[in-house]
C-alpha cells in the first residue's frame, strides 16, 4: 500500500505512474506491501546529487526503477525526443546505479528485450548470456534499444541489482500502451514473431524476484513461447474484441517505406532462467487466451 513518505518504506517504487511501473504499483498493494513512489517533480532522478540526498534519510529494503521513455504515440518518436530518451533510459539508472550501490541497497531495473533480432535457426529464443549483437552493431537498431542497452552496460557490474527484460506488454484491458490494442488500431499489420509479457504477469515476477531474493543479474521476462502478429488477430477475431478484417504488409520494406518509420526489433526470447529460480510465468498463448476472455473496452 502507498504510504506517507516517513523514510521507513520497505520499498520505493520509481517511475509508479507509467504504463509499467503502474502495474508493480498494483501488485505491491495486492500484496499490502507498503512502498512510496516520489512523483517526478519531488525527485529528479538525472541528478545523483538529488538522488543521493533523498534516498539519505531513507533506508529500504529494495527500490524498483521502472523509469523509461517509449516515444509518443510510438518507438518513433524516441527518434525525434533522442535527449529525453537518453537521459530516462540510460542517464536515470546510471545515477541509481552509482548512489544505491554506495548505499548497499538492492534494486531492479526494468529493461527491454528489444536489444535482440530474431531467433535462433531453429526458432528458441535468446538467453540472457548472449550478446544483444543487434544493439550493439546492428545499423538498423533504434535509438531507444541502443539506449537500452547502454544503461545495461552501466549496470553489468553493479552490485546489488537485478535487471529485467520484458517484451511489448499486453493485458486485458484496452489502452493506448497495450500491445492488443495497437494491433486493433494500425491500418495495416506487419508479421512477426515475439516474444511478449503479460503486464500483471511481469509485474508480479519483478516484486517476487525482489522479494524471493534471487540472484543478482539480467533475467529475460517475457512468457515462455512465441507468437505471430496473425495468431493474436485471429484470436482477437475469435473473442469477439475485434471483428476487423486485419490487413497486412507486404513486406518488412514495405512496412518501413512508410515516411517516419523506425525498425523494430522483433525477436524470441527465452525466460528459463527467470523459472530456474522459481518465478513462473504463464505459457504466452494461456496468458493471451485468458486475457481475451477478460478484456476490457475502454
Amino acid at each position: 500500500m502507498d504510504v506517507a513518505d516517513t523514510g521507513f518504506a520497505m520499498i520505493v517504487l520509481l517511475g509508479a505512474s507509467g504504463y509499467v511501473g503502474s502495474a508493480i504499483a498494483s501488485r505491491l498493494r495486492q500484496l499490502g506491501s507498503e512502498f512510496i513512489a516520489p512523483a517526478h517533480r519531488d525527485l529528479d532522478l538525472k541528478s545523483k546529487d538529488a538522488v543521493a540526498a533523498w534516498f539519505a534519510g531513507r533506508n529500504p529494503e529494495f527500490v524498483i526503477n521502472a523509469v523509461g521513455f517509449t516515444g509518443r504515440p510510438n518507438i518513433d518518436g524516441t527518434e525525434i525526443e533522442k535527449w529525453r530518451c537518453l537521459q530516462a533510459n540510460t542517464v536515470v539508472p546510471g545515477v541509481l546505479a552509482e548512489v544505491l550501490g554506495d548505499r548497499g541497497i538492492r534494486w531492479g531495473h526494468v529493461s527491454s528485450g528489444c536489444i535482440y533480432n530474431g531467433s535462433h535457426a531453429d526458432g528458441s529464443g535468446f538467453t540472457e548470456d548472449e550478446e544483444p549483437e543487434f544493439a550493439i552493431s546492428d545499423p538498423r537498431a533504434g535509438w531507444y534499444a541502443r539506449t537500452k542497452w547502454m544503461a545495461e552496460q552501466l549496470l553489468l557490474k553493479a552490485p546489488g541489482v537485478i535487471i529485467w527484460r520484458p517484451r511489448i506488454p499486453f493485458n486485458s484491458e484496452d489502452n493506448e500502451r497495450n500491445y492488443l490494442t495497437k494491433i486493433m488500431r494500425y491500418d495495416r499489420l506487419l508479421e512477426v514473431r515475439n516474444s511478449i509479457s503479460h503486464l500483471e504477469e511481469f509485474a508480479a515476477a519483478t516484486v517476487q524476484s525482489l522479494q524471493d531474493r534471487i540472484p543478482d543479474g539480467i533475467y529475460n521476462a517475457t512468457n515462455p513461447g512465441s507468437i505471430l502478429t496473425s495468431e493474436i488477430a485471429a484470436a482477437l477475431r475469435e473473442h469477439g474484441v475485434c471483428r476487423k478484417e486485419f490487413h497486412y504488409f507486404s513486406s518488412e520494406d514495405d512496412f518501413l517505406s512508410r515516411p517516419g518509420r523506425v525498425y523494430r526489433a522483433n525477436c524470441v526470447l527465452d525466460p528459463g532462467k527467470l523459472a530456474f529460480h522459481g518465478i513462473r510465468i504463464p505459457d504466452v498463448h494461456e496468458s493471451l487466451e485468458r486475457t481475451l476472455r477478460a478484456w476490457k473496452s475502454a
